[in-house]
């Protein structure tokens, strides 16, 4: 099914919600950035379902089919770049199809495999949420008119992101498994970087910088772990 079946009329957009009637499909594996984006779609009327990870996206596209798919590139079981060329090549065709990260080549890497449009983590801003989606709709799924946008940042709630040191905390547990070992390193840096958290962000880019000059890496880990259980203990507040 899509979003627009069902017996009742899609509710049209307004001025103010200029996205009622979509859903919002976010693949994301960090909770903190996921309640970023709950509350984008909340100021402009959308509906939002979450993924975090590729495996349960594609469970949900069984069923449905979403206006709107907002895919993460580093996810816990793959490259987002895998899902978008899925989307892009898919019928029918998600309307609009857009990467995310807060690394800086990620961009390119989304626009390679064929994502509409890019949206760089932090995203705080409503206006600019809601322009890069309706840039990318059919012209007939365009609101029409002015809007009128409140465009106070976004601010996720910090219990999402102690979720998202207990995630981490978990993982770092087994750091003999180099691959989840890269994932989490990733993950830290992608949400202290949203988070504005730059001790923690180094602390992970460090460590992904011994990690790839093939150096030792259990100092690092180390540090990188006591990082994360101050934030699980609220020693440090963000």
């Amino acid at each position: 099914m899509t979003d627009s079946d069902g017996l009742s009329p899609l509710p049209r957009p307004t001025a103010t919600r200029p996205l009622l009637g979509m859903t919002v499909l976010v693949v994301e594996d960090s909770r903190f950035a996921c309640d970023a984006m709950r509350l984008l779609c909340l100021r402009s009327g959308a509906r939002i379902r979450r993924a975090d990870c590729l495996q349960s996206a594609r469970r949900h596209l069984m069923v449905y089919r979403p206006t709107v798919a907002i895919v993460d590139l580093g996810l816990p079981d793959g490259s987002g770049a895998e899902l978008i060329s899925e989307l892009v090549k898919a019928l029918p065709r998600v309307s609009v199809v857009l990467g995310t990260s807060g690394d800086s080549f990620a961009e390119d890497v989304a626009f390679a495999a064929g994502a509409d449009g890019f949206l760089a983590k932090p995203v705080e801003s409503v206006a600019l949420f809601q322009n890069e989606i309706i840039a990318h709709l059919p012209e007939e799924r365009q609101p029409k008119g002015l809007r009128m946008v409140a465009d106070d940042p976004i601010r996720p709630d910090p219990l999402a992101y102690r979720d998202d040191m207990a995630h981490a905390a978990d993982v770092l547990s087994d750091d003999d498994d180099g691959r989840m070992l890269d994932y989490v390193t990733r993950f830290l840096s992608g949400v202290a970087h949203s988070a504005g958290d730059h001790l923690l962000q180094a602390a992970a880019e460090d460590l992904a910088e011994a990690r790839a000059g093939g150096r030792p890496v259990k100092a690092d880990t180390a540090r990188l772990a006591g990082l994360v259980q101050d934030r699980l203990a609220d020693r440090v507040a963000i």
